[in-house]
């Protein structure tokens, strides 16, 4: 927890009990229904909920921002940044039916009404959100092949509409093709060494109107 405070000071005391929480309500149900690693789920706060709220350090989501979390897993990056931005509204989406059931005890747990969860490949979802994330589950082409027709063309904030993914290791060859990906160094924003070769990529997705 001191991980978190020290790069977001400023959470109300409502948001700390609910990141507080976290550790117990993954432990708990990680031995129920393993979706997180044994080593990771003892570094809970900087593998997986200080990794998932680097996202915050590009973007401060404006409130009403709509956000999917394609292949969320045990829930990241989507519930940490949905305990950091409550008025914003967030959808994860999964495959695999036994990780959302983790996913939406955890929810439940710390009574998050900003989120809802879907069984389902991300391309039989329907509507449009402002922003896709995701946590390195396909290269980037497989990806933007994925989430097409996905991103909505009503731009409300800072950063165009599209895509934030959380990657790590070189991106060369992956986003060759995509000019207009910006790239953010994690270890820009976190001191740990966990973060060293970890990035972000932003990668604006243009709607035809």
């Amino acid at each position: 927890m001191e991980l978190i405070l020290k790069y977001f000071p400023n959470l109300t005391q409502d948001q700390i009990n609910k990141f507080a929480k976290l550790e117990s309500l993954y432990q708990d149900w990680n031995l129920k229904i393993n979706v997180v690693s044994r080593k990771d789920i003892d570094e809970l706060y900087l593998r997986h909920v200080l990794h998932a709220l680097a996202i915050a350090k590009v973007i401060t989501f404006k409130e009403e921002t709509k956000i999917i979390d394609v292949g969320t897993g045990g829930g990241f990056p989507g519930i940490p940044l949905a305990i950091l931005f409550p008025e914003c509204d967030f959808h994860l989406v999964d495959s695999i039916a036994k990780k959302l059931k983790v996913v939406n005890e955890v929810v439940a747990g710390l009574g998050l009404e900003n989120v809802k969860t879907t069984h389902s490949r991300v391309e039989d979802i329907k509507g449009t959100y402002d922003f896709v994330i995701s946590r390195a589950v396909a290269a980037m082409p497989t990806f933007v092949h994925w989430i097409k027709g996905k991103v909505s063309k009503q731009q409300n904030n800072a950063l165009k509409n599209g895509i934030l993914y959380l990657k790590g290791g070189d991106l060369t060859e992956e986003l060759k093709d995509y000019k207009t990906a910006t790239i953010y160094n994690i270890s820009d924003f976190y001191s740990e060494d966990f973060y060293e070769t970890k990035k972000i990529v932003h990668l604006p997705i243009k709607v035809r109107l």
